[in-house]
């Protein structure tokens, strides 16, 4: 699986690297057969940029097309470096391995996961080649960060290459239960990737508590017996002469921004024009998500539909807007999942719309950033509900935005933000009249209970943003620097 430790290539001059599927900035082709490149958007990116351009920091990942060069690309103060796939590699390794394999297996099985070994082996060899650009580019005893699910076998690959280096890994999607991830025929390789980082984080303590167990019962390693507390202190595994720590670490997002944008006069003219432009009801829902089958936007959809059926919310002054930005249209499961969600729309507005006036508003396309945050001010009630979902920032946003202590927030228990954000309606999403509840008590709440919920809600992300979870993360990975004994450095 790992590349042999052989002979090394020189060191870069980056001290600092991020590893990630996907380059901070995206190639554009354009008709003319030119390219461009934009800058994209996220949390990760705003939170990683300022840190890589104080260290002479370089950023390795995918462009975003097939066969679109190695070249590096200088950015100011840091190194953007791309891994050329080819359009099989995204077939296999991406499509395949990490969304029909990966992904359907750390969200629960909603959708049952495909094993196939061809997948598994381009996944083996697009990890490798990440890890030999990240070997290429670091500096003598850098530290490195590897992210999410699409590059877990990197650690291992990477510490065979470079052995001075330290390691971190952060999965940002959920870690299954133990009984789920042994499904897996290449389980035992993956543990033995991400055993290769110094520090591996997941957004719950559950999370981490499960890698320790399959730890010890696929590698044999020997685990601490100290759990994963609540306060994420860590859990050790000894592999060798290395200790490795594992730990909890809820990301979150860039509030203070959010918050200001949201305070802006432009914003609140918007929000103010997208009421008018829906006929000022009296209550707005919405929903944003990528459209995929673990955000549950058929549930609520579902709900909405009953509680019209039940007039517990009113067809008059009610309408719910529902932003789905497209996600992995060549999948199967997710061409089925769109079409069955259109299909609802077209009956909740066939049964309860007016002309001209549909009770349902469903956009399929991306959405500026400016007129999302406008959205967010705009709604009265913000709908998560996923299945499963690793943290959902969607829901952290929304509270950074509502300044006016206005809205509420109903979420599924499922997602990780649900440990933090406590003050929201909180729905288990399997229980469809438990969604219809959340909903309604969201719909009619007092104008003081509302406030009092949102101020909680807005201290708790306003407090714990972004910049505070990274630099938690690669506090605790330069402890592991200190503690390590010098053997394990050098080996």
């Amino acid at each position: 699986m790992a590349p042999e430790a052989g002979p090394q290539a020189d060191p870069g001059n980056a001290d600092f690297v991020v590893v990630a599927n996907r380059l901070p900035i995206d190639m554009e082709r354009l008709p003319d057969g030119t390219t461009t490149w934009k800058r994209s958007p996220g949390g990760l990116v705003t939170a990683l940029e300022p840190l890589l351009r104080r260290r002479q920091g370089a950023w390795i990942g995918w462009p975003g097309v097939p066969d679109a060069g190695e070249e590096p690309i200088a950015q100011d103060d840091m190194t953007l470096c791309p891994v050329n796939l080819s359009a099989e590699d995204v077939a296999e390794y991406y499509e395949g391995f990490s969304n029909a394999t990966l992904w359907p297996l750390y969200h629960d099985v909603i959708v049952k996961p495909i094993y196939h070994r061809e997948w598994w082996d381009k996944y083996v060899e697009v990890n490798r080649r990440f890890a030999e650009a990240t070997a290429k580019f670091a500096a003598h005893g850098a530290t490195v960060w590897v992210q999410d699910y699409q590059l877990q076998l990197v650690p291992k690959m990477l510490r065979m290459l470079r052995p001075d280096l330290t390691i971190g890994f952060f999965l940002h999607i959920p870690f299954p239960p133990v009984e789920l991830f042994m499904q897996m025929p290449w389980r035992t390789e993956i543990i033995e990737g991400l055993l290769g980082a110094d520090l591996v984080g997941f957004h719950l303590p559950g999370g981490a508590q499960n890698f320790l167990i399959l730890a010890r019962r696929l590698i044999g390693a020997n685990t601490s017996r100290a759990t994963i507390g609540v306060r994420s202190r860590f859990g050790e595994v000894n592999v060798g002469f290395r200790t490795v720590k594992v730990g909890a670490f809820p990301i979150s997002i860039d509030s203070t921004a959010l918050d200001q944008q949201a305070r802006s006069r432009a914003i609140r003219q918007r929000a103010r024009e997208i009421r008018a432009e829906l006929g000022n009801p009296r209550k707005i829902l919405l929903g944003v998500d990528r459209l995929d089958y673990t955000k549950g936007i058929d549930v609520r959809l579902r709900a909405f539909s009953e509680l019209l059926a039940e007039n517990r919310a009113s067809r008059e002054d009610t309408v719910l807007i529902q932003l789905a930005t497209p996600s992995r249209e060549r999948v199967e499961s997710y061409i089925e999942m769109r079409e069955d969600i259109e299909r609802q729309v077209g009956h909740i507005n066939g049964e309860y719309g007016e002309v001209a006036h549909p009770i349902v508003h469903y956009l399929h396309r991306p959405v500026p950033r400016e007129e999302l945050i406008a959205f967010f001010v705009a709604a009265d009630v913000m709908l998560v509900t996923p299945l499963r979902d690793g943290m959902n920032l969607v829901a952290k946003e929304y509270v950074a935005c509502r300044s006016d202590l206005g809205g509420a927030l109903v979420l599924s228990e499922f997602t990780g933000a649900a440990a933090e954000l406590r003050q929201a309606y909180l729905a288990n999403p399997h229980h469809l009249e438990g969604v219809k509840d959340a909903i309604e008590a969201a719909l009619n709440q007092a104008p003081e209970e509302g406030r009092r919920r949102m101020r909680a809600l807005r201290r708790q992300v306003l407090a714990h943003d972004v910049d505070r979870w990274a630099r938690s993360f690669l506090d605790a990975l330069a402890s592991t620097r200190d503690d390590a004994p010098a053997t394990a450095r050098s080996e």
